[in-house]
């Protein structure tokens, strides 16, 4: 995906194509390409500010690891199917649903639900949600990042 640097670009690519994580071993993998790259990522919670420089590598790889870690304990599925990428070999933009507020993800329903956070290469626009992040949410997120500067 090449970088647009035109207004609406990150909405274009907010609602572009992506392939869909289907297996955690998929994920393994993706969590594994992300890594190996790991300067110039944007990491975004929906419903926090959005950042407006990148994550340095070793929070990519602490935040990579801790998602990881939430997803598998608590989307109970032996499959993923939670998180999208633009593109699984080469990735620059990553949603990630939120196990407790999948809505409906592909907009069927016509109402389409925000992924809770997202890793992009290209700086994110803050997103408006209707949905209330829960304090929970807002624990985890500002925990992993306090202990990361401690």
């Amino acid at each position: 995906m090449g970088e647009v640097t035109d207004k609406g670009a990150f909405q274009a690519a907010l609602t572009g194509p992506f392939s869909g994580i289907v297996s955690w071993a998929q994920l393994t993998d993706l969590w594994t390409t992300v890594r190996s790259r790991p300067e110039g990522w944007y990491i975004y919670a929906i419903g926090e500010p959005a950042p407006t420089m990148p994550a340095s590598g070793e929070a990519l790889v602490r935040f990579t690891e801790e998602l990881d870690t939430l997803l598998r304990r608590e989307h109970r599925e032996d499959y993923c199917g939670i998180v999208y990428a633009d593109d699984k070999a080469q990735p620059s933009f990553i949603k990630v649903f939120d196990p407790h507020n999948l809505g409906s993800s592909c907009g069927s329903s016509g109402l389409k639900t925000l992924p809770g956070w997202l890793l992009t290469r290209m700086p994110p626009e803050t997103l408006d949600d209707p949905r209330p992040l829960p304090e929970s949410r807002k624990r985890w997120w500002r925990g992993l990042f306090q202990r990361q500067s401690a």
